[in-house]
């Protein structure tokens, strides 16, 4: 007979909390993430121009009929993407599993939620910045983004 909790359908399952970082802790974490972050930009620019390519002989197969196909080509670039999308997925998950949210892939725009006088914010990075230097509210975005306040952060470097 099945336990009452293998028959829980999985969409009743609660979300786990989410995670809130410290100031320190967030500087650890990009740290940490920004090779994972620049490989995952990098996959996702290379997957862009794959796409591309196989659209483009998808189109001309389909325009031309009874065109031959450079199978062997065409081979290559499909394992090539697949290659990409599963190390794009792996850095994404990497990034994620640590509480981290990717804002802007594009661009290499990462939020860690924290708070800051017991309001919920995210401490805000952006690729090419040297550190942690924003915040924003939770209903702003990156224009909305202010500079840290050591007065807001109380003793020492963390933020509440």
């Amino acid at each position: 007979m099945a336990d009452e909790d293998d028959e829980q359908n999985p969409d009743d399952t609660p979300e786990p909390e989410q995670r809130l970082f410290t100031l320190t802790e967030a500087e650890r974490a990009r740290q940490e993430l920004e090779p994972f972050l620049v490989e995952a930009m990098d996959c996702r620019k290379k997957l862009a121009g794959l796409e591309t390519d196989l659209t483009a002989v998808s189109a001309r197969i389909t325009m031309m009929g009874g065109v031959i196909v450079p199978y062997e080509k065409l081979a290559t670039l499909r394992v090539e993407h697949q290659q990409l999308a599963e190390t794009l997925k792996s850095s994404l998950n990497r990034i994620l599993e640590t509480g981290c949210l990717i804002k802007d892939l594009e661009v290499g725009l990462l939020d860690f939620p924290a708070l800051i006088n017991n309001e919920e914010v995210y401490l805000c990075w952006r690729l090419g910045e040297d550190r942690i230097r924003f915040y924003h509210r939770q209903d702003e975005g990156f224009s909305g983004r202010k500079p840290l306040d050591p007065r807001d952060l109380g003793p020492g470097d963390v933020v509440q």
